[in-house]
């Protein structure tokens, strides 16, 4: 795995753009490790007792009986750490001074929060015509759910993925990642950059993202309205099938591996027939057409693994490459960390960490020829950052140090 050093000063396409990050856990820290990534100067506004809740999701292991924060030593990389309490007036108006000179402000209260608080957008905007101001939520600023609590578990459910995920006959399956709050962070990020180059190109003003989980997630799962509209049914539980196009599915190998194969087009199924020796198939009635081949799934998915399973990962691999048919291993992550094509490209990377010293993390995506993204710094310590961005809001260090010893922020 590549080994990489953190650099500061390298040159980035948002280098200049500074963003207030007043979220918590996934979602928020994902759309703003997009920004940070491609040089944006993210503060991560924490409380100073506690602060981000990602900070305390732990990884134990050998030697780490307490276990390691990982996750926010990889979503809050490249960012800084503001930790002001919100609640006291000395605490808004910390916040109040910095919002002129920021050019978004992500949040993820409850609806209605951020204005009990004072900070309502008419009044951010008010400090700040220019400001983007990203609003995530689990279900967005209106509709009947929108006072629910929205962790993305309850996204996933509702959304309709965990329904067609899984097998025939088992119950419905969450996903084991955060994976609506990863989608979200994404749209979001792209939503920010499209708000700023309404401010930046053609003058225009700020405004509010109403971001939720839900929307971007069921906008990824495929057209299922769309569908339920023309055939009148809902999708069914598939497992490694799809119902789209046959044959798709995982095969056990002669040595217990995996291999994962894919013929989503009429070429690419006759070429995979030729390969495997069964030409004739290409004509049979159970398998000409995509459409008969879902409905005969179960029995090309046999003829298939009785040839894949008669062999080894390695010789499927080597086969199926040789015949330029869509196969390829399923992995692991002791696997994926190993493979050749992620250690060449730099896929993964090891970044200097004070506490491990070496800590692998995902580079920068995706990749620019001009102006790529950067490692700038490691996750920040709680606070870590608190003098710098106070002082650059024009507050004077005796008062930065009154509000210190009155418990609003931590150095």
């Amino acid at each position: 795995m590549k080994e990489v050093c953190f650099t500061p000063d390298r040159e980035a396409p948002l280098r200049g753009l500074r963003v207030l990050d007043l979220s918590r856990l996934v979602a928020g820290n994902m759309l703003s490790l997009q920004l940070a990534d491609f040089g944006a100067e993210v503060i991560k506004v924490e409380d100073p007792q506690a602060g981000d809740t990602l900070r305390h999701w732990r990884e134990a292991g050998p030697g780490h009986p307490q276990g390691v924060g990982v996750w926010w030593k990889v979503y809050a990389r490249n960012k800084k750490s503001l930790a002001l309490d919100l609640r006291p007036e000395a605490g808004k108006r910390a916040l109040r001074a910095l919002v002129p000179g920021a050019a978004v402000l992500i949040e993820s209260f409850r609806p209605g929060t951020l204005e009990k608080m004072g900070f309502a957008p008419d009044a951010l905007l008010a400090l700040n015509p220019k400001l983007v101001i990203v609003r995530l939520t689990g279900w967005g600023q209106t509709g009947p759910y929108s006072s629910q609590p929205g962790f993305g578990s309850l996204v996933e459910a509702m959304s309709g993925y965990a329904a067609k995920n899984g097998f025939a006959g088992q119950p419905p399956m969450l996903p084991n990642m955060a994976l609506a709050d990863m989608v979200a962070g994404l749209y979001g990020a792209f939503a920010v950059l499209a708000a700023i180059r309404e401010v930046e190109r053609r003058g225009g003003a700020g405004q509010v993202i109403d971001l939720s989980l839900l929307e971007p997630l069921l906008s990824i799962i495929g057209p299922d309205a769309a569908a339920y509209r023309v055939t009148g049914q809902v999708p069914s539980r598939t497992g490694n099938r799809t119902s789209i196009s046959a044959p798709r599915n995982v095969y056990r190998t002669r040595d217990g591996g995996w291999v994962a194969l894919s013929a989503s087009t009429q070429g690419m199924t006759e070429r995979l027939l030729r390969a495997i020796g069964r030409p004739e198939l290409i004509e049979d009635p159970r398998f000409r057409t995509n459409s008969d081949r879902l409905d005969h799934a179960e029995e090309l998915d046999e003829i298939i693994l009785a040839f894949v399973g008669a062999r080894t990962l390695e010789e499927n691999l080597a086969f199926f490459r040789a015949q330029e048919v869509t196969v390829g291993p399923v992995y692991d992550i002791a696997q994926i960390v190993a493979d050749p094509h992620v250690v060449e490209r730099g896929v993964l990377v090891e970044a200097p960490d004070d506490e491990l010293g070496r800590l692998p993390m995902h580079a920068v995506v995706p990749r620019l020829s001009a102006t790529p993204g950067v490692l700038a710094r490691p996750a920040p310590r709680l606070g870590e950052h608190t003098d710098e961005v106070l002082r650059s809001a024009g507050l004077a260090p005796e008062a930065i140090e009154s509000l210190e010893r009155e418990g609003v922020v931590k150095r």
